[in-house]
Order: C-alpha cells, then structure tokens, then sequence
C-alpha cells in the first residue's frame, strides 16, 4: 500500500510539472515565468495551488468590454484632435510619445493647463478641502485607500456640506486597499449617514460573486470637483502615519507630491474616474463628461491610464521610451523601485551613454519583500553611474515622479515597480515644458538635500544576510 502511495505522489509530482512547463509561460515575461516555474518544480503541490490563485492577472469580461467600450467613445469623440498640439516646440521624440499614450490609452495631450504641485502632505488636504468647499454641482473621489481622520475630517465634514446644499458627491476607494486600515468598519457605516454615493473598488466578496485574484488592486487618486480643478498624485486620503499605531511610534510619516490641475486636461481625468464608476456600478455618467473646460495656463499636458484592464503596460511602455530619450538628465523618485529588465535597461543604458541619472528612495521601507527586492537592485545601479539618494529614515518617501532633460514630468501614482505594470490600475499625468519641470526640479533638489547618498563600497560591504534576503525577494517580485 505504502508504494502505491508513493507511486501515486511521484506521478502527480511529475504531472504538476509537466503541465506547468506549458501552462506557465502563456503570454508572461520570461523572468516571470521562471520565477514561477522555479516555485512550482521546488514545491510543486503547494506552488501549484498559490499560481492558480495569484498567477492569473485577468479580471471579469465585463471589465474589459466597458473599458474598450469607452475608449472606442473616446476615439470617436477625438478623432479630431491631434496627438499633441501642432505648433509644439519641444523635441521630436516627445510627439513619439505622444502617440504612444494616445494609441494605447486612447486620450490625446492638451494644451492650455495650469499645473501646480503641492509637496506638503497636509497642505494638498487643505487644498483639495477648500476646492470641495466651492463645488457647485458634483464631486468625484476616487483614492486608493481612504479612511476618515483627524487630517482627513475637514475634507469629509466638506463633503457632507456638499451634500447639504445640493452637489452630487461620488466616492470610490480600493476595497483591499482601503478594508486593512483601523477603523473601517466605522468609516463605511459613518459614509452611510452622509448622502456620499460610495463604492468599493475590485471588492473580494465570494458570496456576491465577487471573486479575482485578491492583490489587483485599483490604485490611482484622483479628485475633480464640478469639470473644473482635479487633483492627482501619490498620496492617498489618510492621515500621514495611515493610522497605525506602529507608524506613530516610529515618527514614520509618508512624504507625497500632489498636483493641482486647471484647464482641459481636468476632463481626461474626470473621464478616468468615470471609468471606474461605470466598471463598479454600470452606471455611464454622461452628463458629467461634457466638454473640456477652457485653457487655464500654458503648459501641455497627457493623462496616462493603466492597469489590467488595458491589453498593454502603457505606462511602462511610456516610461522606458522617455528614459531611453533622455540627453542630459533624469531624475527619478520611487518609493517601490522594483524594475522589470526592459526599465533597468533603460535607466542603466542612460546611466552608461553619459546621462546624468539620479534615484531618490527611502532609506527606510515599509514593506519587508519590495523593501529587499528594490535593494537588489542598487548594486547594477551604482556601477552604470545611477546617482541613488536615500531619503531619511523614519520618514516613507512616496512620492512617484521623474523628469527628463527640461522636456518633460510625470508624475501620479504609479511606481516603477513590476505590480504597478501589471497588476494595478494607475494614473500618471506627464506635462510638457521647461516649466513643469523647472517646478518639478524644485522638489527634487528639496530632497537632494536632506537625503544621503548611496556609494557603492558601502552597499557592498553590507551584511551576508542583508544581502541574502536582497537576492531571496527579488525572486519574488517576479512572480506576476
């Protein structure tokens, strides 16, 4: 009987693995499935069950069929509108990478905004408070993670004001995201007696047949208040230390860079929101996707949509093009820096071809596996010439943006990271001109200054077992 048994282990040991080595690889990077496959043929039973469940990056057909439906509308509607304005002064791969946003997430660049950046955690709530206070007809929120606090209150308390006197106020946040901090029971039973029509976004309910794999996330922060002002950036819709007590023990705070936003590029963002509304609720909001506002300022800008329910990594195809076009200068700020080989080349190769690059990230992390995955990558960095800063323990530096030469900005909320490629719904907003990146400049040289820098005899004389758990989570960053 015992031999049977074994015989009978051995042949579903062989059979996971055989049928891995076909299944595996379908439409994945390489190193991805590698990673994959090396989990699997280590443990094959349990490695097996874990990528049936987090192996597949797809969601409902619904999803999909509302997200073509509206960048078909979207088309249609532009048709007309060139991929940036005909008259652009800036260089010519900058109109390459226009097109490019524009073919795989459908909106064009407009001209005519005024851009402002806020790199003041609690000033852009009392930015975004005040906006709310002057809305007239309806307020979309829409934030990864959200949670009603003493930062945050002042913004709600704006909200049901809103409420009161006649707008239409529409709230969505990230299900996952938002369910794991303290308090969120209390939060939705608190949003349920104000009038905010809220939702939740990509919720894991199974007894509502809402089942996916549980770490798609929807990721992006947006806010736009009756057509006219958005906001969007890095920082979620929480109280700096995210209401834990762990962080405030620490005196950890996330450090975050929020941009202001005026003129016709309001309207693609709004259009995002929309987007997501119509995905959670099959509801269109048609009558609040109206024309574009008029111009506000000079500088030209582009809304990058991404996420899984785009059939391609826009914003990583966009980000690696930009750093491959870079002459002089990049500067790159990422909390989660976990490159896919396509990225690392590309900033590696700026690196090597002469270009002065620099990576700002936390010197402290808050998530032990992207923590060491993004360390293992420090070591090629340094020896490609990358200048790495870190920013100041306790504080968390979240802010994600970059700049290149004084063409171009980009900032939102996606990391350059192989979760925000491929499994996260994200935003990025790149803006066009000497002066968007003049003020973006200005932030990363604030950083500069109180951040240390990395050099490469000190990063290779750190522990064996730093180093160790370095390489160990790199392996794990692949598994997507």
């Amino acid at each position: 009987m015992a031999a049977w048994v074994a015989i009978g282990l051995y042949l579903l040991d062989l059979a996971i693995k055989v049928i891995a080595l076909g299944l595996v690889p379908r439409n994945r990077r390489p190193s991805s499935g590698m990673a994959w496959l090396l989990l699997i043929m280590l443990i094959p039973l349990l490695g097996f069950v874990i990528f049936l469940v987090l192996g597949r990056t797809r969601l409902e057909r619904r999803r999909f069929e509302r997200q073509a439906e509206v960048n078909a509308r979207v088309a249609e509607r532009t048709a007309q509108v060139p991929s940036l304005e005909t008259d652009f002064l800036g260089p010519a791969y900058v109109k390459s990478v226009a097109i490019l946003n524009r073919n795989l997430g459908a909106l064009p660049a407009m001209p005519g905004n005024r851009v402002d950046l806020i790199p003041g955690y609690t000033d852009s709530v009392a930015a975004m408070t005040d906006e709310v206070g002057r809305a007239v007809t309806w307020v979309h929120v829409e934030f990864y993670i959200t949670a009603w606090d003493e930062v945050t209150g002042p913004f709600y308390e704006a909200l049901v004001r809103a409420v009161a006197r006649g707008v239409k106020v529409r709230l969505l946040f990230d299900h996952l995201g938002s369910r794991g901090i303290p308090g969120y029971k209390e939060f939705t039973a608190r949003l349920d007696t104000t009038g905010i029509e809220w939702h939740p976004m990509l919720p894991i309910q199974p007894l509502k047949g809402e089942w996916r794999r549980p770490d798609l996330r929807n990721h992006r922060k947006i806010l736009v208040v009756d057509g006219a002002v958005a906001f969007t950036g890095s920082q979620n819709l929480i109280e700096p230390g995210y209401n834990k007590p762990k962080n405030h023990e620490l005196g950890r705070e996330w450090v975050e860079l929020v941009a202001r936003v005026e003129g016709p590029v309001v309207s693609a963002l709004n259009l995002l929101f929309a987007t997501d509304w119509y995905s959670e609720t099959g509801v269109k909001l048609t009558e609040e996707i109206g024309t574009a506002p008029p111009r506000a300022g000079e500088v030209e800008a582009q809304v990058i949509p991404s996420g899984p329910g785009f059939a391609t990594e826009n914003n990583l195809r966009a980000f690696t093009t930009l750093l491959y076009s870079a002459q002089r200068r990049l500067s790159i700020t990422s909390p989660y820096f976990v490159p896919d080989e396509s990225l690392l080349y590309a900033i590696t190769t700026a690196g090597q071809r002469g270009v002065d690059v620099e990576l700002f990230v936390s010197e402290a992390g808050d998530q032990f596996m992207v923590y060491h995955a993004q360390r293992s990558y420090y070591e090629a960095l340094l020896r490609a010439g990358v200048r790495i800063y870190m920013y100041p323990a306790p504080s968390i530096l979240h802010s994600k943006f970059f700049s290149v030469d004084d063409d171009v900005a980009v900032l939102g909320s996606s990391n350059m990271d192989m979760r925000s490629f491929g499994l996260n719904y994200e935003v990025s907003l790149m803006l066009l001109g000497q002066e968007s990146v003049a003020e973006m400049r200005r932030v990363e040289d604030a950083y500069r200054v109180v951040s240390k820098e990395l050099l490469l005899d000190d990063w290779l004389a750190r522990s064996r077992g730093s180093a160790y758990w370095d390489n160990v989570m790199r392996l794990t960053a692949a598994l997507q």
